[in-house]
């Protein structure tokens, strides 16, 4: 009985003292994004008033007309779950209102989420590319957003959304790798 007595009391010891270690709660983590390399190609389809590069093992591109003055084009990463909605416009006088509609875009629905926005101008005189670049921070909807012009033909609107619940420090990652993406689409933008 007294060896019973003995072990027990040499588990409750060991219990007492194992217990009094400090326990540190680990921050939550998430998932490592491995992402390929990318190789740009050139959007270039009959008909499209506007030509690109866009990155062309990791996204494809899509487009459909919405009428004679109006055509959806979106860059498609479906490793990634997203997308850049861009929507081409003929500009007929109508340059002020497109590029209000486009700054509405940008800050009436995400200026209450956003922790900031950054705005940069874009401005490629050879090719005649003029525009705003918008990088949204914080859980908003769409973090990068863009609208190019040549003030008196053409107007491309573009935005970067994902197919699930913002959350910035998880898609911080993905949302870099796309901006390289859609800097490389600006930069080589060109009008037909």
């Amino acid at each position: 009985m007294k060896k019973l007595n003995n072990i027990l009391l040499a588990l409750l010891l060991g219990a007492i003292f194992s217990a009094c270690t400090e326990y540190m709660p680990k921050p939550k983590g998430y998932f490592r994004i491995d992402l390929p390399e990318k190789n740009y190609k050139t959007f270039h389809q009959e008909g499209f008033p506007c030509s690109f590069e866009y990155a062309e093992n990791v996204s494809n591109v899509k487009t459909s007309a919405t009428n004679a003055d109006s055509v959806w084009i979106d860059v498609i990463y479906p490793q990634c779950n997203a997308r850049i909605y861009g929507t081409y416009r003929k500009v007929q006088g109508n340059f002020e209102q497109l590029a209000e509609e486009a700054y509405k875009l940008v800050y009436q629905p995400h200026v209450a989420k956003a922790d900031g926005i950054n705005s940069a101008f874009y401005c490629n005189d050879e090719h005649k590319v003029y525009g705003m670049f918008y990088e949204l921070k914080g859980n908003t909807a769409s973090n990068i957003q863009f609208a190019m012009s040549d003030s008196t033909h053409h107007f491309l609107r573009g935005a970067l959304y994902f197919n699930n619940n913002p959350n910035k420090d998880s898609i911080a990652p993905v949302v870099n790798y796309i901006k390289e993406d859609i800097i490389k689409l600006i930069n080589t933008l060109e009008w037909k």
